[in-house]
């Protein structure tokens, strides 16, 4: 794909789901891949299979919520790498399954600290290191930003400030050569909606209901997504939100 030969890529939540599906994609397009996620471990094997393929990768345990950890993953991608040309932010947490006066104020902030503080602190750092030559980002938002799920308030607000964020950093930073997008996933089989699954009964049936495809999205068709937009091939897309999403939002 043109335009990521060589560049330098950071993919947040990339030990699983949609994240590890896009630095697989990124690494066999010839990007050099940090591969940031909680779990180190889960990390560093997507990092060695990318290496297996012939690919240039590097694991870094980061904590998206945590200001000093965001910091320290970016300083790790420009010193393994030499700078930095392109991030994809899909480090998230899922919905807790409760109609919203159940849920926690501690359900809530962790939702929140993640999807939404964890996103501005990696857009903040990542953006500051692409000031210089430019670059792209990719913040994995969801439908739920556009319609509403049950049992799921707090993770639709959370997804709609995304959205919001991305859109609004896209406008300021339109001349300065960084492109910042968002792609909404609809139902897609990652651990983390199976997971959600397993918790709430419910959800499942409600999901399939509303995909006309009638079926679930793997994580490689949202990322082939997320790499697009960081090709050149997106050189004048900025400010979007792409919904791959069965037709979900189409109804």
């Amino acid at each position: 794909m043109k335009g990521l030969q060589g560049k330098s890529i950071i993919v947040t939540g990339g030990g699983s789901g949609i994240g590890e599906a896009a630095a697989l994609l990124l690494g066999e397009a010839g990007c050099k891949v940090t591969i940031a996620d909680l779990d180190g471990g889960k990390a560093r094997n997507v990092a060695d299979q990318i290496v297996q393929r012939g690919g240039t990768a590097s694991a870094v345990e980061a904590d998206v919520s945590d200001e000093a950890s965001v910091i320290a993953m970016v300083d790790h991608a420009i010193s393994q790498f030499g700078g930095l040309d392109g991030a994809c932010n899909a480090a998230g947490v899922p919905q807790r399954g409760k109609l919203l006066h159940e849920v926690d104020l501690e359900e809530w902030d962790l939702c929140h600290g993640v999807n939404l503080r964890g996103l501005f602190l990696c857009n903040k750092y990542q953006i500051k290191a692409m000031l210089a030559k430019g670059g792209a980002i990719v913040n994995i938002a969801s439908t739920a930003a556009m319609v509403g799920f049950p049992n799921g308030a707090e993770y639709c607000a959370s997804k709609a400030g995304v959205l919001g964020l991305t859109r609004g950093s896209a406008i300021d930073y339109a001349t300065r050569g960084i492109r910042i997008n968002s792609v909404m996933p609809g139902g897609t089989l990652t651990p983390m909606l199976k997971g959600a699954m397993a918790n709430d009964p419910g959800l499942e049936p409600a999901l399939a209901a509303v995909h006309p495809m009638n079926r679930f999205a793997q994580p490689a068709e949202i990322a082939t997504a997320a790499r697009w937009l960081l090709s050149d091939e997106a050189s004048f897309t900025t400010g979007a939100a792409f919904a791959i999403d069965g037709g979900h939002t189409a109804i």
